[in-house]
């Protein structure tokens, strides 16, 4: 496959986070918001959620494609059997911090590839752990301050300070983490031809 006829990229996605992931591969692509609603289902488990979402934010996109792959993701942190999303507000982020300290908290993405030429379907589900340490209040309410991480799921932002509220991260990809696991979505683009090593687009 010539650089010529490398299929475009898309990204199902306006987050910051999941752009400057998808950077580190190639900047040689474009992110279009979805028009998804993201209300879970009546009895819909995590795991079906991040699938059924990502496949959803990328099926949005790719509808109005001729040819290209469209990347999707979506990403839950689960605690006690619970989904936790996003705090929104600095009161929330700190009591999900508080339910958080010493406790283990795994978050999964659920990840889906659509050629949009030819219809066809990819969609994995990465899981990740986090193990948090003991958490003073101080430490809490100063990284909260410091951080704002209003809008990510479990109140923190691994890739700043966030590392320092963890005792262990447990999984194959610490990008997954921050919304893009990028060593499936490597697999993925393999398996539709994308060689990121040899055609990455100039």
């Amino acid at each position: 496959m010539s650089d010529a006829t490398l299929p475009a990229l898309y990204l199902a996605s306006t987050s910051v986070y999941r752009q400057q992931l998808l950077s580190k591969l190639t900047r040689d692509f474009a992110a279009v918001k979805p028009q998804v609603d993201e209300t879970p289902l009546a009895g819909e488990t995590a795991t079906q959620l991040v699938s059924r979402l990502a496949l959803a934010k990328a099926q949005a996109v790719a509808a109005g494609l001729s040819s290209g792959l469209v990347i999707g993701s979506d990403q839950v942190a689960v605690f006690d059997n619970a989904i936790i999303g996003k705090p929104h507000s600095v009161a929330n982020a700190c009591a999900q911090l508080r339910r958080f300290s010493g406790q283990r908290v795994t978050f999964l993405t659920g990840l889906a590839l659509i050629n949009a030429a030819t219809a066809r379907q990819q969609v994995i589900i990465e899981p990740f752990h986090v193990q948090f340490r003991h958490l003073s209040a101080a430490e809490i309410s100063a990284y909260v301050e410091k951080e704002q991480p209003l809008d990510c799921a479990g109140s923190f932002k691994s890739e700043g300070l966030g590392i320092c509220l963890f005792d262990k991260l447990e999984g194959n990809d610490p990008n997954s983490l921050m919304g893009l696991p990028l060593l499936q979505l490597n697999r993925l683009l393999l398996n539709e031809g994308f060689n990121i090593l040899l055609n990455k687009p100039a």
